[in-house]
């Protein structure tokens, strides 16, 4: 699929099919967004890939903040990516110093960029992704074991989609994402 495609195709699935993503495939997708760009190639983002149902469960019970929709949609997801970021490396000098005025907010742009460069790779395997954001980062953590020195980011549903998503809601005008000075 060529870039532009799979960004104008890939749609955030919900439903999925009960079977399994392989682990060649998720290695794959994995491979695909290590290529995301990150400050000074600091490549901080980590993938946990949750496959154990009572792991999920724990999760979508427990750390989702009572928001019913994604604890639904863990539940129905063959596989929950963790993401997290390695933290004190991505903004910082060698120091330990921030390097500009955003200090260590860069790790956002980071992982926000590999997580969506994984949704596409996914997308152009044939895997369906939502990215999940409302969860109790330090629960979510404690439920997965992370290692000291990571935070989590973000959550990813991720399976074979059980029906083909449609086609994309209507996008904003370019005339009104754009200005030229």
């Amino acid at each position: 699929m060529e870039a532009i495609k799979v960004i104008k195709e890939r749609r955030s699935v919900r439903k999925f099919k009960e079977e399994k993503v392989s682990r060649e495939v998720i290695n794959e997708i994995v491979a695909a967004a290590a290529y995301a760009p990150s400050w000074k190639n600091t490549q901080i983002t980590r993938y946990t890939i949750v496959e154990d149902e009572a792991v999920k469960a724990k999760i979508a019970d427990e750390c989702v903040l009572d928001f019913v929709y994604n604890a639904k949609t863990i539940k129905r997801a063959p596989h929950l990516v963790v993401v997290t970021a390695v933290l004190g490396r991505s903004g910082f000098e060698k120091d330990g110093s921030y390097t500009t005025p955003k200090e260590d907010r860069w790790q956002n742009f980071d992982t926000g960029i590999a997580t969506q460069t994984f949704c596409l790779a996914a997308a152009d395997k044939g895997v369906g992704t939502v990215i999940l954001g409302i969860f109790d980062d330090d629960k979510v953590a404690e439920a997965i074991g992370l290692e000291e020195g990571q935070q989590v980011h973000a959550l990813v549903a991720m399976g074979y989609p059980e029906i083909e998503p449609g086609a994309a809601p209507p996008r904003k005008e370019v005339e009104e994402l754009v200005r030229f000075i």
